[in-house]
């Protein structure tokens, strides 16, 4: 594995405040994994000046470490802390490895992991030293560096901490700092967090952007129970006709997941050139997708009212046993 450093780190807005909601609704401490990848990126040498080109081409041909930049997408929080290292600070590979084939992270790399704790001091303890130097040094997770000339593999060396301030405030902040963990010399290197999307010079994180849609893998000829007998006039074997319902009913389960009530069969008619002559199809499919997620906003209005209505109640007892009331 290569000790490379990291030009800088990169989190996007929605999971940063996503993370910092799960840490501030969380009743204790809490970690996680991070997932993302890392990514060569070229300097620009373009300069309006002819001595400034040569000298800033000089400095990047002598340069022999690359530029490399860290994108953290996603994460995976736990309801506490531990979950897969020892109170001493030893990772518990098994653990480690079961919550990692639960999760389906496409095409991403586990970059790290985080921690959250409440009113200490904003720097690694002797415990996170041990767990981010344990998970550094296991070569299974590994990752390739993207859109690099040359071959370059990083381990899992993130580490993002959080933290909130000692005195009790009025209006709740958060404090959070990357670092990189250099297992060369065992220590931890201080990275700057930049936020996309946050500042009027977000537009040109989009020049290197690369989605990741959670929407379901499905191949394009896709089968029901009514095709149980057709090609050539053969009968499907009872083993295939099978599988073939299995498959039809895992790919509806994860398509519900992303639209209501849209048949997966109804899929076939927009992959291929005929995709065209069905736009009313398309519609119909982000209508299904806007009411799944109608859905779950009603719902998670529903939620906060009940947890608005038990912070009411909970007040009221609070009060009543001080005896306000």
């Amino acid at each position: 594995m290569d000790d490379l450093p990291l030009e800088k780190i990169q989190i996007s807005g929605p999971t940063l405040a996503s993370l910092l909601q799960r840490f501030s609704f969380s009743p204790t401490d809490l970690d996680g994994l991070l997932f993302g990848r890392v990514t060569h990126i070229t300097p620009s040498t373009f300069s309006d000046d002819p001595t400034t080109l040569t000298t800033t081409a000089s400095a990047t041909s002598s340069s022999d470490s690359p530029t490399l930049i860290a994108t953290i997408t996603s994460f995976f929080c736990s309801s506490s802390t531990s979950s897969f290292y020892s109170p001493s600070g030893h990772l518990h590979l098994p653990s480690l490895l079961r919550l990692l084939s639960s999760l389906r992270h496409h095409n991403l790399s586990l970059l790290g992991w985080f921690s959250g704790r409440r009113k200490t001091p904003l720097r690694p303890s002797l415990r996170e030293s041990s767990v981010t130097s344990s998970l550094s040094s296991k070569i299974q997770f590994s990752f390739q560096v993207q859109n690099s000339p040359k071959s370059y593999t990083l381990p899992p060396c993130i580490f993002l901490l959080l933290t909130t301030p000692f005195p009790d405030q009025l209006i709740h902040t958060h404090e959070y700092k990357a670092y990189q963990f250099r297992f060369s010399n065992d220590s931890f290197d201080p990275k700057t967090l930049d936020v996309v999307n946050i500042g009027p010079a977000f537009r040109g994180h989009y020049g290197a952007f690369s989605p990741n849609s959670p929407f379901p893998m499905l191949p394009c000829e896709l089968r029901g129970v009514s095709s149980m007998v057709v090609e050539d006039g053969r009968v499907e074997s009872e083993s295939e006709s099978l599988k073939s319902v299995k498959r039809v009913s895992k790919d509806q389960k994860e398509l519900d997941l992303c639209a209501e009530e849209f048949d997966v069969g109804r899929l076939s008619r927009l992959m291929g050139p005929e995709a065209s002559n069905y736009t009313g199809e398309l519609e119909d499919l982000y209508k299904k997708m806007l009411a799944k997620v109608d859905g779950l906003a009603r719902l998670v209005e529903k939620s906060s009212a009940r947890v608005l209505e038990q912070e009411n109640h909970n007040m009221k007892l609070r009060c009543k046993v001080a005896g306000l009331e």
